[in-house]
């Protein structure tokens, strides 16, 4: 046997590759995994010939469930099918409950859509955007899509990109490469963390220039809390409308008073997780967005 000698949890993650080794580890410790007949722990050694049950409700994780109510609220579908859903979210609509949102979300309104969700970890939400970012959120509906969507962020295969409207004039293209990590001493906010940070990696590019403003595309390496927020402010070129991580005034109040920040995910690109189809959507500007823009190209070149 390949795996004898092998610790259980190793095993099973070998033989049953679409789940995480952190679930299969899971599962064996609320002995929904059993070995032989008998509850058994992930450290315990496998030598070939040993019989492997798995639970019949083994697929409502250990992660698990909420208490989270399904709410109807209203959510644009983008693509829906046996394994994902893509969510195109509004500005203003927060992804996951937490303190000062325990309802409302996007969540509460996944689990109305799909009650099958609330046997998911998360209801299959793999990333998020921010409650003033709008744009295209991918949601597993299997925990086999779950693991392979994580395993795809993980390898950084994703590819996610978003229109940003910077302040001030941004000369060049460019990439900011900054570890970005919890603010020392505001713990609500992120920060660009030398020691101690995770690794972060955004790509930028200029779509158009304006008067006071750049628009730009932003690619996203690595998937930081507030990624993009804070590598731009870190080169002094920060979201407008972006009132946590700059505070300057261009002088231009259609800049000065937009009321969120200004960055919207338009481009979402991944492979299917059974299918190994490479599939791709996009999403067009908000109403707020775009009539933003197009005020600042009334005005003519730069």
């Amino acid at each position: 046997m390949e795996c004898a000698g092998w610790r259980l949890d190793a095993t099973l993650a070998k033989l049953f590759p679409e789940y995480s080794r952190s679930r299969l580890q899971a599962w064996l410790k609320l002995g929904l995994i059993q070995l032989d007949g008998s509850a058994a722990e992930s450290k315990r050694k496998v030598y070939g010939g040993e019989r492997i049950d798995f639970a019949a409700d083994v697929a409502v994780s250990s992660e698990p469930s909420f208490v989270n109510a399904a709410e109807d609220i209203a959510l644009n579908v983008v693509f829906e099918d046996e394994q994902l859903i893509v969510i195109d979210k509004p500005a203003g609509l927060v992804v996951h409950p937490g303190n000062g949102n325990p309802t409302g979300t996007m969540l509460n309104a996944l689990l109305h859509h799909a009650p099958e969700l609330a046997a998911i970890p998360r209801a299959g939400i793999v990333h998020r955007l921010d409650k003033d970012t709008s744009g295209l959120l991918v949601v597993a509906r299997t925990l086999i899509a779950q693991t392979d969507l994580v395993r795809q962020m993980q390898a950084r295969s994703v590819r996610r990109l978003y229109l940003a409207l910077a302040l001030g004039a941004v000369t060049r293209d460019g990439t900011v490469d900054a570890p970005v990590g919890r603010h020392a001493v505001q713990r609500t906010k992120m920060a660009i963390v030398r020691a101690g940070g995770k690794e972060a990696r955004t790509h930028y590019r200029i779509l158009e220039r304006f008067a006071k403003a750049t628009l730009l595309e932003c690619r996203l390496e690595t998937g930081r809390t507030h990624q993009i927020r804070v590598h731009l402010a870190s080169i002094k070129h920060t979201l407008v409308g972006d009132t946590v991580y700059g505070r300057n005034k261009s002088g231009d109040l259609r800049l000065d008073n937009f009321p969120r920040q200004a960055l919207h995910a338009w481009q979402l690109a991944l492979m299917h997780p059974t299918h190994d189809t490479e599939m791709e959507w996009e999403a067009p500007l908000p109403a707020d967005f775009s009539e933003l823009l197009d005020a600042l190209r009334a005005d003519g070149p730069e």
